[in-house]
Formats: C-alpha cells, sequence, structure tokens
C-alpha cells in the first residue's frame, strides 16, 4: 500500500487530496499545524481506520519537523509521495504597506518548510521504489508572468519555493526521488476564493493525475494547471 504525507491537510486542497488519496487506497498522513481544527480530518480517520493519521506538524518549526518525522517513521518504513501544499496568502498587500512581519511569515511557510520537511523526509522517501516530492506553487510564483505588483510576500515565496524545487531535484535525483512545482490553478478555496474558476475537487483530481505521472524527465520542473509547462 503506497504511503503520503499531505502538509496543510486540514483545509481546501489539502483536505480534498487526502480524501481522493484514500479514495485510491493510499494510507495517508495528514498534517495539519492545530489538529484541533481538523474535525473533518478526524471523521475522515474514522471512516478510514489505519489507513489515516493525523498528526500535528508546524512547517516553520524545526523541532516540530523533526517530531513529525520521528512520528511518521513509526506510522510507515517508507514513503512514496510527499505533498509539500501548507500555504500562507497575506491579503490586502499593496506598494507603500508591505510589512516584514508578512514577508517573513510568507517565507517561513511557503519556502522554507517545504524545503525542511522534504530534508527531513528524505531517508523515508529514499526508501520508496520512485518516490514523488509535490510542492504545490503558484503562477504568481513564475518571475518571467510577473507584470503588476500583486501579492508580492506570496508572489516571493512561491518563487523561492520553485528554486528549492529546483535544488531538492538535483540533489534527491540519485536517490530516485523527483520532485515538481505544481501550479493548480484557480481553485474555490479559502485562499483561491468564491469567484475562482476551478472546483477543489475538479482540480485536486486534475493536479494528482499530473502528481502520479511525474517520471524523472519532469523533475525539477514546474507544471501548470493544463500540464503544461510554466515558464520560471
Amino acid at each position: 500500500m503506497p504511503v503520503a504525507i499531505v502538509s496543510g491537510a486540514n483545509r481546501g486542497l489539502g483536505l480534498e487530496m487526502v480524501q481522493q488519496l484514500l479514495q485510491r487506497g493510499w494510507r495517508v498522513i495528514a498534517a495539519c499545524r492545530d489538529t484541533g481544527q481538523g474535525l473533518r480530518l478526524t471523521g475522515l480517520a474514522g471512516a478510514h481506520p489505519g489507513h489515516l493519521h493525523v498528526m500535528p506538524l508546524d512547517v516553520t518549526s524545526e523541532r516540530s519537523i523533526a517530531a513529525f518525522v520521528g512520528e511518521a517513521g513509526l506510522v510507515a518504513d517508507r514513503l512514496d509521495l510527499l505533498v509539500n501544499n501548507a500555504g500562507l496568502l497575506v491579503g490586502g498587500e499593496r506598494f507603500g504597506a508591505v510589512e516584514a512581519k508578512n514577508l517573513a511569515a510568507s517565507f517561513a511557510v511557503n519556502a522554507s518548510g517545504p524545503l525542511l520537511l522534504t530534508q527531513a523526509c528524505a531517508a523515508l522517501l529514499a526508501n520508496a521504489a520512485a518516490a514523488r516530492v509535490a510542492n504545490i506553487s503558484s503562477v504568481m510564483g513564475s518571475i518571467a508572468r510577473a507584470e503588476v505588483f500583486r501579492s508580492p510576500s506570496y508572489a516571493m515565496s512561491k518563487a523561492a519555493l520553485n528554486m528549492a524545487t529546483r535544488l531538492l531535484a538535483a540533489e534527491l535525483a540519485p536517490r530516485g526521488i523527483r520532485v515538481a512545482s505544481f501550479h493548480p490553478g484557480w481553485v474555490q478555496t479559502d485562499m483561491g476564493g468564491p469567484n475562482a474558476t476551478l472546483d477543489v475537487e475538479g482540480a485536486v483530481s486534475a493536479l494528482l493525475e499530473r502528481i502520479l505521472r511525474l517520471d524523472a524527465e519532469g523533475s525539477g520542473r514546474f507544471f501548470g494547471s493544463e500540464d503544461e509547462e510554466l515558464p520560471w
């Protein structure tokens, strides 16, 4: 039975990813900062005994990451898929009023966290035959596509995540681990808002198909919601 870790799993894309992986017969370790707010995850765990494990994880804390990976290693001896989904979007940023604390928090969650979690999971990933790491990025992290001053904390941190993808892909290739960035599209989540063009179920279904098709040739690349390659 394949094993996956999904961060930011208590809502939105992460929660739907957990549900669809369970439907495919995977064992899932669902990570979220406050498990007390993951009531739907708790319900899923009851419906899938032994297949869903809900664990606390703060991706901005090295101590939390170490504790999480230690506990995950007791649940499974290998990891076939790591989905770095936890994210932070600061709303309402405007030029002249961007705050250092928001920049720092965005980089900690959106860029540093995925790198540190992947680093900590490397041994578990190496135990799988062809493990994959999916970094949930955004087209807003594409430097080539940036034309307006919009959500700088989010855009800059996602660009940094894309660099982390390239570095991790190069480092982990000898161990057979594939790493790529994925833009899921504009999705109707708390972050995307009600006017987004994609519903959560359909967006995650398409995203999961792209992730599970990731091969060695695609490692280190940045893919859009239509499976096209996006410019860095």
